[in-house]
């Protein structure tokens, strides 16, 4: 796989050949060491040492229990035997304690600090894709995109527990154990324990690789399930338009089967590991028993120091069997990190200059000078563009579908950036002005207005968060929506439902309206704002915009002619070119390409339509 880095179209696959364990402990060093972090250090210090400690006394508690048999079968004086026996079985109940409830003491002050960890890695992956170009999103599904940033996550979780708790302490006590066996019991216990843990470790990781091709094809059916899942019940409508639910149900069927059978295949692996392990593990302490018992017999060690040993033994292996399930956790982690990894090495393909400035609002005038740009996988696009618009004009932009309309409309806004030739507002290149301050100065009241799953009083307000009610009001009645919130019981506070559905295609466009008022745009943008709509709801509609217009530069797309033919100037483009521009009566009378298209919508409607129009600029 290349070390390219990942673009957007590709950033799964990239992904799944970089990321790796060293990769994903870098990552998770970068998290710790951040500023925001510093005020864990001193509590992760602490749970480090706790930590230690608890393993400490895990090794210490089998040789006080070791001690006190010693000394019961060595026949002491009943005294000796009530002072030292006692204290001996006390300090083993005590060590074995706190070997347990330490842990969970940790756990418990930690728990805060593995959490903010994670809130910031998605946090920072959520901003990351905001940030992404408008490409990017064209070609993600959203609910797998959640779902990478969810699961992902998640895995920075499960590496800052496992590694610095499960993983290095469990080692800290197997190398503690085995000196302690060395020292007291004699060098083949030891070699016994070091043997049956490595025998151990290389199985389990032997199937654990194996088992991570499995997970890694699980992930990609998980994801492909719950995209699918989210596309279909965000599109209810269209699927029951279509009628459409079994053939919907169907197919999510056969993503959940195959999601299944990839699951089963995992878990009958995991399985297999499990029996593995716990063959090696018994066999080991087998041997081990053998052996303190056969020293037992031969007097080199007492009855107490058999049971140590085994005691010691079963001690190791309750984290060595945890420390499998931790490796296993981790591995599988790193594959779920692998497509967030991914995300994260997605260039912005449209950044912000290092030296960008916020935009000078100077009137709201635009100039394309020269422009060419084709999308993606077209052959062709904008092919020298060229006009200008002056502040306050108000310019519409005609055209057969494919001609670059709505592209001329994305670079305004800089969704992409030119090939060649320059894109100016108030004199300002777009490409060296802050991309917020240029956006902030454009209001866009698209074809299809599409709400947030809130109320009327977020959506309006989505333009400006910190606008008042009385100001949300004033806007609602300036785009000809008062009379609908007044009759609503709840007012502002009436949910629009999924994608605004609840609403009307008319009412949709009017709360569009009224967010662009309410953010007061230098130049507004309307792109097809009433071709969707019947005459009756168009006029309405129609009326908010020329209130929405006033004072303020107004850029145009439309199919219907008859909406632009009042503007002070109209562009027609055909093949990526403006082939002609001028005033509506101008280029009807030239005879060109826009008095084709015009004749063609001709009609009692059209012309009535116009001649208003005409009255109203006179």
């Amino acid at each position: 796989m290349s070390d390219a880095p990942a673009d957007s179209g590709n950033f799964e696959d990239v992904a799944a050949g970089r990321a790796g364990l060293g990769r994903a402990i870098g990552r998770l060093v970068k998290v710790l060491l951040r500023p925001e972090l510093k005020r864990w250090r001193p509590r992760i210090a602490l749970a480090l040492l706790v930590t230690i400690a608890a393993k400490a006394f895990a090794v210490a508690a089998p040789v006080f229990f070791g001690d006190g048999v010693n000394l019961i079968a060595a026949g002491a004086g009943a005294a000796a035997i009530g002072t030292t026996f006692v204290g001996l079985f006390l300090a083993y109940t005590g060590a074995r304690f706190l070997s347990n409830a330490l842990p969970q003491a940790r756990d418990a002050f930690f728990a805060q600090v593995t959490q903010d960890a994670q809130r910031m890695i998605a946090v920072e992956a959520f901003e990351h894709a905001q940030n992404l170009p408008l490409q990017f999103h064209l070609t993600r599904r959203s609910g797998a995109l959640n779902r990478i940033i969810e699961r992902g996550s998640g895995a920075m979780d499960y590496l800052l527990r496992f590694l610095a708790f499960n993983i290095g302490p469990t080692l800290i006590e197997l190398g503690l154990a085995a000196a302690v066996l060395w020292v007291r019991y004699g060098g083949g216990f030891a070699v016994a324990a070091v043997a049956t843990v490595a025998a151990y470790v290389a199985w389990t990781g032997w199937v654990t690789e194996w088992r991570v091709k499995q997970r890694r094809k699980m992930n990609e059916a998980d994801s492909e399930l719950r995209a699918r899942a989210i596309d279909s019940l965000s599109n209810f409508e269209t699927v029951k338009s279509f009628a459409a639910e079994s053939r919907e149900t169907a197919r999510f069927d056969m993503a959940l089967r195959g999601y299944n059978t990839l699951y089963v295949k995992l878990m009958r692996s995991l399985a297999g590991l499990n029996i593995g392990q716990e063959l090696i593990m018994n066999g080991g302490l087998l041997a081990v028993a053998l052996l303190a018992g056969f020293s037992a017999v031969r007097g080199s060690l007492q009855p107490g120091d058999a049971a140590a040993v085994v005691l010691i033994l079963m001690n190791i292996y309750r984290p060595l069997n945890i420390l499998g399930w931790a490796w296993r956790e981790i591995r599988q982690g790193v594959v779920d990190m692998e497509k967030l990894f991914g995300l994260f090495d997605v260039p912005n393909a449209v950044p912000d200059a290092p030296d960008a400035a916020p935009l000078e609002r100077r009137g709201g005038a635009v100039r394309f000078e020269d422009v060419r740009f084709s999308h993606e996988g077209r052959s062709s696009g904008l092919e020298g563009v060229s006009f200008n618009v002056p502040a306050g004009a108000t310019v519409g932009v005609v055209g057969p579908s494919g001609a670059g309309k709505s592209t001329i409309l994305k670079l305004l806004f800089r969704f992409y950036d030119p090939s060649a030739g320059r894109v100016l507002v108030d004199g300002q290149d777009v490409r060296d002005v802050t991309q917020k301050s240029l956006r902030d100065s454009l209001g866009l009241v698209p074809q299809e207005v599409v709400l947030f799953n809130d109320t009327l009083r977020y959506n309006i307000g989505y333009a400006k968060p910190d606008a008042s009610d009385d100001e949300i009001l004033e806007v609602a009645r300036r785009a000809r929506l008062g009379d609908f919130i007044a009759s609503l019981p709840d007012g502002l506070d009436t949910r629009v439902g999924e994608r605004g559905l609840k609403l009307s295609g008319g009412e949709k466009q009017r709360v569009g309206v009224a967010r662009a008022i309410l953010k007061d745009p230098a130049i507004l943008i309307l792109d097809e704002a009433t071709s969707s709509l019947d005459s009756e709801t168009e006029g309405e509609v129609q009326q908010a915009l020329a209130e929405a217009a006033k004072g303020r530069t107004t850029i145009a797309v439309a199919h219907r002619l008859s909406t632009l033919a009042g503007a002070d100037t109209i562009f027609v483009l055909e093949n990526g070119q403006v082939v002609e521009q001028g005033g509506h009566e101008q280029l009807v009378a030239a005879n060109g390409r826009y008095a084709a298209m015009w004749a063609r919508q001709a009609g009692g409607e059209n012309s009535a339509a116009a001649g208003g129009a005409v009255e109203a600029a006179e």
